[in-house]
């Protein structure tokens, strides 16, 4: 019986992977440096702080990694702030998970006061008890750590805890180190089938609450 759900911000419950499409050119362009490869593919399983790093390494940025983070989000907060929204369906998906008692946590790549700003102002921070970042928690979702720390906050086992994810990399993870796991259909995400195929539950819709209700606890 499901007691626990662990969720993704970005492509998850947030329609917001427009932002990072270009981010990372746009951000190294900004120091008048043109860069030399798909920086959007390059960082697609990097935290914050592993592509300020890579910028310091193959692009020859002097600034240190936390100056590079903090520009990074002054760039993109007001995307955050006042441009994204929910993806469909996800307030009353939300909602109807409260009512079942499931306890629930983000768990992100985003850092925490971009999300605060974002969950706030769409009136759905209320639903989760913790924000865990990944600069916080200090390792990218390629290892399951800030998984464990969500679990650990929400009190529950690991057979009784869904992470929501739209990417095929962070679910894996997850699927490896013995969560439930949720796909979440997301657009940026090429590689659909195999999210389906890995993962206990796959949400195309977040309207169908009741059929997820069903597969997940069956």
């Amino acid at each position: 019986m499901l007691k626990g759900a662990i969720f993704d911000l970005d492509g998850t419950i947030l329609d917001s992977m427009f932002i990072w499409d270009t981010i990372g050119e746009d951000y190294l362009r900004s120091l008048g440096k043109e860069p030399k490869e798909n920086l959007k593919e390059t960082f697609k399983t990097f935290s914050l702080e592993q592509a300020a790093q890579y910028y310091r390494e193959n692009y020859e940025v002097t600034l240190s990694v936390s100056e590079i983070i903090d520009s990074i989000n002054k760039m993109v907060q007001n995307y955050y702030k006042g441009v994204v929204l929910l993806k469909p369906g996800v307030e009353v998906f939300l909602e109807k998970m409260k009512a079942e008692n499931i306890r629930m946590c983000i768990a992100t790549v985003t850092d925490k006061h971009l999300v605060e700003a974002a969950l706030i102002r769409l009136g759905v921070r209320d639903y989760f008890s913790e924000i865990f970042a990944c600069s916080k928690v200090g390792h990218s979702k390629e290892e399951p750590h800030i998984y464990r720390e969500a679990q650990k906050h929400l009190g529950t086992d690991k057979s009784e805890t869904a992470v929501f994810e739209d990417a095929l990399y962070a679910l894996k993870t997850a699927k490896a180190d013995g969560f439930v796991t949720i796909g979440v259909f997301d657009i940026h995400e090429e590689n659909q089938e195999e999210l389906k195929k890995i993962a206990d539950c796959y949400i195309d819709d977040y309207s169908k609450f009741d059929k997820f209700w069903n597969s997940i606890n069956k």
